[in-house]
């Protein structure tokens, strides 16, 4: 069975760094672009960046370009989300997601929920001091 399991949430003081993890089970995430997104309570979903299948061209909004970093290692089967300078307006529900119709499409990724279709339970960050 294919599924995502995304870890490394947790509580962060402000100011705060922390690495998330995606790791896919059950098939290789060498052939697919990857995306992050996070979804605060009473807000709407938002996408905080994706990676491509060759890792080299990671895209993000405007509003995560500069302390939001998601970078893939293939040998673990796992995209990785680093955050840095963590603020209040961080904490949210952190899920990833593939987009497996797409198998080996080299291009460059998007960051648009409607483009992946395997998502995984995400992972809770807080931050608080």
């Amino acid at each position: 069975q294919m599924r995502l399991v995304a870890s490394g949430g947790g509580s962060v003081q402000p100011g705060g760094s922390l690495r998330l993890s995606c790791t896919a089970y059950g098939f290789s995430l060498d052939y697919y672009a990857v995306g992050w997104f996070r979804q605060a309570p009473g807000k709407e979903q938002e996408g905080v960046g994706c990676i491509n299948i060759e890792g080299d061209r990671p895209q993000y909004p405007a509003s995560a370009r500069n302390r939001f970093t998601i970078s893939r290692d293939n040998a673990r089967n796992t995209v990785y989300l680093e955050v840095s300078g963590l603020e209040r307006g961080d904490a949210a529900l952190y899920s990833c997601a593939a987009d497996t119709s797409s198998p080996n499409l080299r291009r460059q990724c998007v960051v648009r929920s409607q483009e992946y279709d395997l998502w995984g339970q995400g992972t809770q960050v807080t931050v608080s001091a």
